[in-house]
């Protein structure tokens, strides 16, 4: 690998915070000598994205991309939204809630959600005005959504913080459990749809499954990972969260049909299996509503991993046109002043087909260490597309975390300033914040067509975070420009694919680049804006769905 030298002057302490930041020469694109594109100003595709594409589509090199079109609520094929004719809820007409921010309307909000959970779902109405939340919001029900009337109009504060680590002030949550397993009998191949087991006489199309495996010592070791995976050594953990087409019991094995293609091998040698599952929430939203939850400076520092909303355990769920706001009750003045958030946005956790839109997300006062200032968190989902969404001013304003299990998420036409890792509650104790993936293995998402100023990046982390390792592989990142800088060093094989303004690092000699050879694919650094398609993620879909 090439020496390289320090991009910021700070590289000891950057690499403290777990930021560290040099920069590197960029290898020349390998799929032809000019980048793919003959020039500045002249269109391009990838040369592992020909015209004739399919999903099938691999070199000669065994180097493909996967097919990211199922991504978002519903596999991106119907609009989300509580059904036309829903009942409404109105909170203040019916429940009484006070629309001008005086009084807590935590009791009449919550007895709106639970009688519409009761009816089977409705809309949660909030019509323009200010709302004073002084506990939490929780839905357990399908079919809820949460609407207002724009996030200028209609808009929540939440002023709790006691009590608030790892919780979230609006949750929907389901209640997942698992009653039937069936080992693999075969390995099951990336980019396949078939599952072969010895009996699926109990499985049925429509039924919703898992498939994962057991973080064996062979696995951790195929990925240069002994002694840094330790958290989820030797447990079971679900990789691809998908649903039955079809069950062929006319031969043996018996054939297990998916909705979604896996893309990892998943191992007989690892104890792969597929496991029912029951009681995700599905059909349900959040839209149209402004939030925040910044308190005083100091009790923002006293708790830890607060989100605004968490959605967990759901399914073809939805946050759209959503957007945080200077909280009523943050400081108006000194550390923390205006701020919108007191730490974390939005949290999606052991979900899958869930679309964020059109959401703006930022300006958070605990942007520490420990899981903090994360604005669009992810984790261990599948299929999840967040799209034209910004966040600002966050630790990681993008970021997927704790755990192995995200795979085929989509970043897409989003926006990411402002990040900041603080080292404490002394701001001027700070440095740059990417976004990025953060742990256990991200696999096979794409980040398309979206700007970071402040960074972006899939590395080997080594032993931060517990253990995080290997943070990703077999990543797209598609069409990225900003100003700030770009790191792609993944396990196994990712892909930077036409850059614009940012800095690139594919090589390093520091420790985030242990194990991550080959060097990821590279194509167009710099010439980002004339790579066609503008949206890999767009024409994957109009390709699978035929318009």
């Amino acid at each position: 690998m090439r020496p390289s030298s320090p991009a910021l002057p700070l590289v000891a302490l950057l690499m403290l915070a777990g930021c560290a930041a040099e920069e590197a020469s960029p290898k020349a694109p390998r799929s032809n000598d000019d980048g793919g594109a003959g020039g500045p100003s002249v269109p391009w595709r990838s040369a592992l994205y020909e015209e004739t594409w399919t999903p099938s589509t691999t070199d000669a090199e065994g180097r493909f991309l996967h097919d990211f079109s199922y991504a978002g609520y519903r596999h991106g094929e119907a609009e989300p939204g509580a059904p036309e004719g829903a009942e409404l809820f109105d909170v203040v007409d019916r429940y009484g809630a006070d629309p001008e921010g005086v009084t807590d309307a935590t009791a009449a909000i919550q007895q709106a959600i639970d009688d519409a959970a009761a009816l089977g779902g409705g809309v949660v109405f909030f019509p323009a005005g200010l709302y004073r939340v002084d506990d939490v919001l929780s839905v357990s029900a399908s079919s809820v959504v949460l609407r207002g009337e724009g996030p200028e109009a209609s808009r929540l504060f939440f002023t709790r913080s006691q009590g608030m680590s790892d919780a979230a002030h609006i949750t929907f949550t389901g209640s997942a459990t698992s009653d039937l397993e069936l080992r693999l009998r075969t390995d099951a191949t990336p980019r396949g749809e078939v599952l072969e087991v010895d009996d699926a006489a109990d499985l049925a199309p429509g039924d919703d499954v898992e498939v994962g495996w057991v973080i064996s010592a062979d696995f951790v070791e195929e990925h240069g990972m002994t002694g840094t995976w330790q958290a989820f050594n030797e447990t079971w953990q679900p990789w691809f969260r998908r649903a039955v087409v079809a069950v062929d019991r006319s031969r043996a094995p018996h054939r297990i049909q998916l909705d979604v293609p896996l893309r990892y091998p998943a191992k007989v040698r690892d104890r792969a299996s597929v496991r029912r599952v029951h009681g995700l929430l599905r059909e349900c939203g959040v839209e149209s509503l402004g939030v925040s939850n910044a308190v005083g400076w100091d009790q923002a520092w006293e708790v830890t991993r607060t989100h605004v909303i968490d959605l967990r355990q759901v399914k073809d769920c939805w946050i759209r046109d959503v957007a945080s706001f200077p909280s009523p009750v943050a400081p108006r003045e000194g550390p923390g002043a205006s701020a919108h958030l007191l730490s974390g946005g939005v949290l999606l956790a052991d979900a899958k087909q869930v679309t964020v839109d059109r959401t703006r997300l930022g300006f958070a006062q605990n942007r520490g260490v420990g899981g903090n200032g994360y604005l669009f968190e992810v984790q261990r989902s599948s299929e999840l597309l967040i799209q034209d969404s910004q966040g600002e001013a966050g630790r990681h304003n993008f970021i997927q975390n704790w755990g192995f299990g995200t795979t085929g998420c989509v970043l897409l036409r989003v926006e990411s300033r402002g990040g900041t890792s603080m080292l404490g509650k002394d701001e001027s104790l700070s440095t740059t914040g990417m976004s990025e993936f953060h742990h256990s293995l991200a696999l096979a998402n794409l980040v398309d067509s979206s700007a970071f100023d402040d960074g972006f990046s899939i590395v080997n982390r080594n032993d931060e975070s517990t253990g995080a390792g290997h943070t990703g592989t077999q990543n797209v990142l598609w069409r990225l420009r900003g100003g700030g800088m770009v790191r792609s060093l993944q396990f196994g094989m990712g892909y930077l694919i036409g850059t614009e303004g940012l800095t690139a690092v594919t090589e390093t000699p520091l420790p985030m680049s242990a194990g991550t050879e080959p060097v990821d694919w590279v194509e167009g650094l710099g010439q980002g804006a004339q790579l066609e398609p503008a949206s890999l993620y767009d024409d994957q879909r109009r390709r699978r769905l035929g318009r």
